[in-house]
This record gives structure tokens, sequence and C-alpha cells, in this order.
């Protein structure tokens, strides 16, 4: 046994499979497209097929494992967030499918709906700071394949018929990840469910959950849907009422955001499947927070509306309840980040769940490295994100200083650059270049 460093599983790992870890983040810190998925070999490497073998046997060791690898990315996290002021810790929880239409080898590939609909399941709970939106790095996959749920959870893993069932088991877990302050759980519409409201109010997990319009409920002691409450309420909406303006983005542009706050009670039965049978379930009303929220652009047109539910305590009030919503986009730009905009894990080679939730973990790290370096806000980190863009080669929209992809790529090329200096000298490279590539390096 060692002490913990990165954590007790990782750090017990043998020391060849850790400095494979470290390469394996540095190689996949680059952004990808269709036609290139695999690994950027540093010039180190004596061949790219190397590097390649050399990721294989790694995700297929069966000492390395999903708890294990993702204990230096949980490390980052803790040390990402005592550096914050926030008083909470806000956990997004989201799901994302992969599908492989191109790669049929796969054979534990997971069907989701119809036969179209097949591929890997991913769970994720992403950590933001409370206080900004900055994204932290995610503290928990689960990957459903057709053989079972692959988590970085330690111990057996139940494997639950839908995403909502599987909250339970990562809320009560998620106490034992040492954040060092209340977690707030955040989730969109599909975890509207009475029965689980009332199970995780009782297990004093505080939740901010995206509620569906058609829910009844009971207002002022009479029974309406949430739909015409809001309807009823419509003239109430009002901007903050201290401090600047509440703004979102939309795909129409910048937004701000209304709010309005007032109580309701949940008193119909849950409803739930028991030997394939719908049933009703009684409980206990519980009384909850709804924030009413709608998003209006620079016309006035009103561009989205969310009814939340939150047993979180009045101490924070409807404007921050709405703001931390907000961020719930962030779980969502890194699954994209991840399938299509850096990682392009859908064209992944991997044959098994196993071994591709392995490298997923990995590629995470990589993409953690780049997050918080987009997010520090110090001179040399934007001299640093000024170089990475140069390097990258990308052209940034008009007012935008950077994106992820584009660190990612610029990254790839300062870790190759970094490398090979270790082994050749840049006179002699240089040299070399003018003898024989005249026409882009001038002798001058």
């Amino acid at each position: 046994m060692v002490l913990r460093v990165n954590g007790f599983y990782f750090d017990n790992l043998h020391k060849l499979h850790r400095s494979r870890f470290d390469r394996l983040v540095k190689e996949h810190a680059h952004s990808v497209n269709a036609a290139v998925t695999g690994l950027s070999a540093l010039p180190a490497t004596a061949q790219p097929m190397s590097a390649v073998k050399a990721m294989s046997r790694f995700l297929n060791h069966e000492d390395v494992t999903l708890p294990a690898l993702i204990e230096p990315l949980q490390e980052a996290i803790r040390k990402a967030l005592a550096a914050s002021n926030a008083p909470v810790a806000l956990v997004i929880h989201d799901w994302c499918m992969f599908s492989f239409h191109t790669h049929t080898s796969k054979t534990d590939c997971f069907q989701r709906t119809h036969d179209k609909d097949v591929g890997y399941d991913l769970g994720t709970a992403l950590i933001v700071d409370a206080d900004n939106g900055r994204p932290l790095g995610p503290m928990e996959f689960r990957l459903r394949t057709a053989r079972g749920i692959l988590s970085t959870r330690p111990g057996s893993i139940a494997c639950p018929p839908a995403h909502i069932d599987e909250l339970a088991d990562v809320l009560a877990d998620s106490q034992r990840w040492n954040l060092g302050r209340p977690m707030i759980h955040i989730v969109d519409r599909e975890a509207d469910s009475v029965g689980h409201y009332r199970e995780w109010h009782a297990a004093s997990n505080l939740f901010v959950v995206r509620a569906k319009a058609d829910r009844r409920v009971i207002w002022k002691g009479r029974s309406t849907t949430l739909k015409d409450l809001q309807s009823q309420l419509t003239d109430e909406f009002r901007d903050p009422l201290s401090g600047p303006p509440l703004l979102a983005m939309t795909k129409y542009g910048p937004a701000r955001v209304q709010v309005l706050e007032t109580s309701v009670i949940l008193d119909r039965p849950a409803k739930t499947w028991i030997d394939g049978v719908q049933k009703e379930v009684p409980g206990a009303p519980l009384q909850l927070r709804l924030v009413l929220t709608r998003v209006i652009d620079e016309l006035g047109v009103v561009r989205a509306e969310w009814l939340l539910f939150t047993n979180v305590p009045a101490t924070f009030d409807a404007t921050t309840i709405a703001r931390w919503y907000t961020w719930r986009w962030r779980i969502e730009s890194y699954h994209k980040l991840l399938k299509t905009a850096g990682m392009n894990a859908e064209e992944w080679q991997q044959e098994t769940g196993g071994a591709f939730a392995k490298r997923l973990v990995i590629a995470s790290m990589a993409c953690l490295t780049v997050w918080h370096l987009q997010q520090d806000t110090s001179d040399e980190a934007a001299k640093l994100k000024r170089i990475l863009i140069r390097l990258s080669g990308r052209q940034m929209k008009h007012r935008v200083k950077d994106t992820a992809p584009a660190l990612l790529a610029g990254l790839e090329k300062l870790l190759a650059v970094v490398d090979l200096m270790e082994t050749h000298d840049l006179e002699e490279i240089l040299a070399l270049a003018r003898r024989h590539l005249p026409n882009f390096f001038s002798s001058a």
C-alpha cells in the first residue's frame, strides 16, 4: 500500500502503467476529425504503430481499472474546487450516446431504442464551479454496454432499466468524493419524477431539476399544471432585483434571463414499473421551490422557458438557482468535445466497452488540462493561450479569443516540439531544413 497522491487505486498501479497513462494523456492532447482519429505519437516514439500497440496493451490490461484511471482526474478536480470561494459544488448529470456506424467489430454495443440506436451510452457527473460556471471535470463515468454498466466507481455496479434510476447510486456514492462542501445536483427534464424527488429529498440530497410543463402540483391549495400556473404568473416575471442582468447565450445570440419563484406541493402518487406493469406508488406530500425562468432575446422574443424544481435552501435566491441551471449546457459542451469537436470518439477502433471507457478517461484528462487553462485569467495564461492558438493554425471567430478544440490542437504541436527538443538540437534541425527545404527556410 502507498500513500495517496493521485488516489489509492492509481498509486498502486505498476509504475510502468502510471508512466504509460501520463504519456497517453499527452498523446490525446489533440483535436481530430473524422479522417484522423488515432493518437498523436510524440516524436520520441520510434513508429506510430508502436504507440497504438502500446495503448492497446494498456487499455486491455486487467490490472488497469477504471477506478484507478479516474483518480488523477478526481484529484485535479478537488484541487481546483479547493481554490474556489463557492459555498457549494454543482454536479451536473447527463447522458450521451456514442454510435459506431462505420466500426462493426464492437460486439457489446447496447441497443437503446430502435435497431439503429446502437452503441455505448455514457453517463457523466460533471463538477462545475458554482461561482462562475467554470467546468472542473467529470467525477464519475458510467458506460452502458450490452453486457452491463462499466463504471469508474469501485465495486459492482447495478444495471437499472432507465437513466434516472442510475442517479440514486450516484448520489449516494458522491458522499465519498470529499469535495469539501455541499453538492447541488442539476439534471434536465429526464429526471422529472415524483418518486425520485421523494427518494432524493429523504436522503438529504439537494437538487435542481427541470420539470415538464404538464406536471400537476398543488399551488395555494388547488391543483394545477405547471403550464397553467406559468400562464397565470406571466406578468410577474422580473429581471434580477439587484446586481447585473442575468444573461444566457442562445443560438440566436445573447439573451437576458427573467425569474419568478413560488412554492408548490407534489402530492400525486409516483408511477413505476413492477413486473412489467406500471403501478402507482403513493407517498407523502413534498413541498418544493418552483423557479420559473424565461430567456428573452434583444427583440423581446421568448427563446426558452424553464420550470425548475428545487429543494435547495432559500439562502440561495431564485436568480442564483436560474444562473446555476444556465450552466447545465457545460456538460453538453463536454460531451461534444469527446464526440465530435475534439476527440472524435465515435471513430475510435477499440473493440470492447471496457477499452473504450478507459480511453474516455484518458481523453478526459487531456480535455481537463485545456479546460483549466481556458478558464485561467492570469496574464501568463493569456500569453500561453495566444501561443497555442497560433500553433494550432486555427482562425478564431470575431471576438472569440480561443476554443477548447483549438487549444487542444495547439497543445499537440507544443508537446511534439518539446518532446523533439529533448533529443535534437534546434540549430541542427534548422540547418538541415535550410539545406533541404530552401523554399520554406531562408538561410538568412
